[in-house]
């Protein structure tokens, strides 16, 4: 995703520990504990500006919600979200997602969200996408045995290399849909993207999928 560089971003994030949180790690196994309460633990990776974890935690104010992302100039329009609605159940993470097992504990999460992660289309770069095996390996250790992943993309060839990937390493498919928003998901909270190629008549791809351990 690309973003018009913010030369204030960082001083701002620094001014909003309590929703972008210094020193992920130290909540290690401890995030129900951080959120006073025993609810779902949904993490995004790959927030963006924030539209889709906004729109969650408010469909869904009883569980937690915690999302990752990585560029400071992108993640400042997801703190304004979220302290405009003053949403206590989402907490921003501006970090790389590579290690996430150094963040969250084994079965710690119920649901992981992969929303219109960058494709990585060259062969070289095929370790960086979000469905490689070195990924889905964190995320079947991070998430409960009833735990799933959701993936969203516009994007046919990740979305094919997606159910590749996930199918040889042994992911169970509870849905695959080729046209989203035929369904009519009533439940359905759209990203930034989303709408844009939604309005635009472009499918959206989804698929929801749990990982035996």
């Amino acid at each position: 995703m690309r973003a018009r560089y913010k030369p204030w971003a960082a001083d701002f994030i620094k001014e909003n520990t309590d929703i972008v949180l210094p020193e992920p790690s130290q909540y290690f196994g401890k995030w129900r504990e951080y959120f006073s309460n025993d609810a779902p633990l949904h993490l995004e990776i790959g927030t963006g500006k924030g539209q889709f974890i906004k729109g969650m935690a408010k469909q869904y104010p009883n569980d937690n919600f915690v999302g990752i992302e990585i560029v400071e100039s992108i993640i400042v329009s997801a703190v304004q979200k979220i302290k405009k609605k003053q949403l206590s159940n989402v907490r921003l993470l501006n970090e790389d997602a590579m290690d996430l097992t150094s963040i969250f504990a084994e079965n710690e999460i119920d649901m992981i969200y992969l929303n219109f992660s960058d494709p990585w289309p060259k062969n070289r770069h095929e370790k960086r996408r979000l469905t490689f095996p070195y990924f889905l390996k964190q995320y079947q250790q991070l998430l409960k045995p009833e735990g799933k992943v959701v993936l969203k993309t516009d994007n046919r060839g990740f979305f094919e290399y997606s159910l590749a990937s996930m199918s040889q390493y042994g992911c169970i498919f509870d849905e695959v849909s080729l046209d989203l928003h035929e369904l009519e998901d009533p439940t359905n909270v759209m990203t930034e993207y989303e709408e844009k190629f939604a309005a635009k008549g472009q499918p959206i791809y989804r698929l929801i999928a749990h990982i035996p351990k």
